[in-house]
């Protein structure tokens, strides 16, 4: 059949670059986000590394908890600070535009932060079940080999499993518009551009999401209700209370990461007359858990608090 050379070349025409115009509905005065956002980044860089220092430095602090725990930390600032840059500058400098390879990238490294996010939420419920449920069995078991292996094993099941949701997605053709409404490269935002089919993208996608954030569910949920039923056995309510303490920290962490999680899939997911909704849930679970999850564990946690009350003590005195 004929083609019309122009119709060729409108096919094959590439975007070079994308614009991402921030939180849809509001451009006019989206840059007074840019205050709570730029306190919440400052916040979760300043309590994260205060965590990795008193971890570091207490040596009563050198257990597998704490060690999964700094791990964490880490993870949080790498997903503030894989977003936090490019959305101050949209929102200070108006740097809208962002390169196709910059936003791939992105892209991947959203994926993987979250994926890790949720893999250490699964070491930390393993941890907690094997401490509460098998305590003679705990030193063998929760060695610092094993939180390395975890660490190592979650590591490389992220990186590797995402790897294609940058792939498949730079290799769709983007050839009229680029301009995403949003402040980040969300995979939804970027693929719904494209001018060719992207069912490919969706499966691969919904397959990592069931195949991820599905599994480490399921087994978060078992840990706990093995947790509870272990619990509620104990003859002795302190013992109870203070096994249930330990626990009550991370199961508000666990529940707020993934209730954002299931939110945003269902406002993808359907049709939704405010598109500022899934964008301002996107962005903020990038940027609270990373604050919340040291505040929580420092404010739940004794020793923890125990170790913040001795570091800023020694600070104060050389000061």
């Amino acid at each position: 059949m004929f083609q019309h050379p122009g119709d060729s070349n409108i096919s094959k025409f590439q975007v070079s670059e994308f614009i991402l115009m921030g939180f849809p509905g509001i451009h006019t005065w989206q840059h007074w986000l840019s205050l709570p956002l730029a306190l919440l980044y400052f916040l979760a860089l300043t309590a994260n590394i205060l965590i990795l220092i008193i971890i570091n430095q207490e040596a009563t602090l050198h257990q597998p908890m704490y060690y999964f725990l700094g791990v964490l930390a880490v993870v949080d600032m790498g997903l503030g600070t894989n977003i936090m840059p490019k959305i101050l500058a949209i929102l200070w400098f108006n740097a809208k535009a962002i390169s196709l390879p910059e936003c791939f990238v992105q892209m991947y490294a959203i994926h993987c932060f979250m994926g890790m996010e949720s893999g250490i939420f699964v070491c930390m419920a393993i941890d907690r079940y094997v401490a509460i449920c098998k305590p003679l069995h705990y030193p063998a078991i929760i060695t610092e080999s094993f939180v390395v292996k975890a660490t190592v094993l979650m590591a490389l099941r992220n990186t590797l499993t995402t790897i294609p949701v940058p792939v498949l997605a730079a290799q769709r053709h983007y050839c009229s518009q680029n301009q995403i409404e949003h402040c980040l490269c969300s995979h939804h935002g970027v693929i719904s551009l494209s001018c060719d089919d992207r069912t490919i993208n969706s499966i691969y996608q919904l397959f990592l999401a069931w195949a991820l954030m599905g599994s480490d569910m399921a087994l978060i949920f078992l840990s706990y209700v093995l947790i509870l039923h272990s619990v509620l056995k104990l003859n002795s309510p302190e013992a109870a209370s203070k096994a249930l303490s330990t626990c009550t920290s991370h199961f508000i962490l666990i529940l707020f990461f993934y209730t954002v999680v299931i939110v945003i899939s269902i406002t993808h997911s359907e049709a939704i007359t405010l598109p500022l909704v899934p964008v301002l849930l996107n962005v903020l679970q990038n940027t609270i858990p990373p604050a919340l999850n040291p505040m929580v564990y420092a404010l739940k946690n004794k020793e923890l608090r125990q170790g913040l009350h001795k570091f800023l003590k020694l600070n104060t005195k050389g000061n």
